[in-house]
């Protein structure tokens, strides 16, 4: 399966990015991260975000879903996004935050993720 990542490479302050199955924490994608990100480590770590977030959700009989996660650090944005057709997979999005408009990001990923395609 070939998940193209491109577009995403064009939002302001992009580091890296990965489409992330949340049961395995495996990564179905990554572009970007260099020596700046480690995806895979990163996608296994924030599946245990997701997982922890669902599991609150379900103890507050929250009858939701995610749209995103934010993970501010002082020198990066990390946006977590589960896709709306199969919560079981992320998007996830580093962004150097003195680069990056939040904003924008977050309308963007959102475009982004009605655009993956699983069944490829």
């Amino acid at each position: 399966m070939a998940i193209n990542l491109d577009a995403l490479q064009s939002i302001d302050g992009f580091i890296g990015a990965a489409v992330v199955d949340s049961d395995s924490g495996m990564c179905l994608g990554t572009i970007g991260g260099g020596t700046s990100i480690d995806l895979e480590v990163a996608a296994a770590g924030n599946c245990e975000v997701v997982r922890a977030k669902r599991k609150t959700m379900a103890s507050l009989k929250l009858k939701d879903r995610i749209e995103d996660i934010l993970i501010t650090l002082g020198k990066h944005y990390h946006l977590i996004r589960p896709l709306e057709s199969n919560e079981g997979v992320f998007v996830y999005l580093a962004l150097n935050r003195s680069q990056a408009n939040l904003a924008m990001a977050r309308v963007s990923l959102r475009e982004y993720e009605k655009s993956v395609d699983l069944a490829a």
